[in-house]
């Protein structure tokens, strides 16, 4: 999650098209990100967007992170082809 945020803000349902799991699970693992301060989200009418916090203490712990994670270009491509959000109405 955080090496695709790292490239681009995604939506829930963006997340689904490259992970295993439900909905709710992947907006459980995006809460803890958020309660660390590690991501932001945006709410765009009932739509809530994810990206990376840059103003968190811990975003350079978080780069340095990522660093070692493989790139995640193929994934956002996924993402990017399905285009879920005019699916789900993002």
């Amino acid at each position: 999650i955080i090496g695709i945020l790292k490239q681009r803000e995604c939506c829930v349902c963006e997340f689904l098209e490259v992970f295993n799991m439900s909905q709710p699970s992947i907006s459980q693992h995006l809460r803890k990100l958020k309660d660390a301060g590690m991501v932001r989200e945006e709410r765009r009418g009932q739509w809530i967007y994810y990206s990376l916090n840059q103003q968190s203490e811990l975003y350079g712990l978080i780069e340095d992170i990522l660093g070692h994670v493989p790139d995640q270009t193929d994934k956002i491509k996924l993402i990017e082809k399905a285009n879920p959000t005019l699916q789900c109405g993002c």
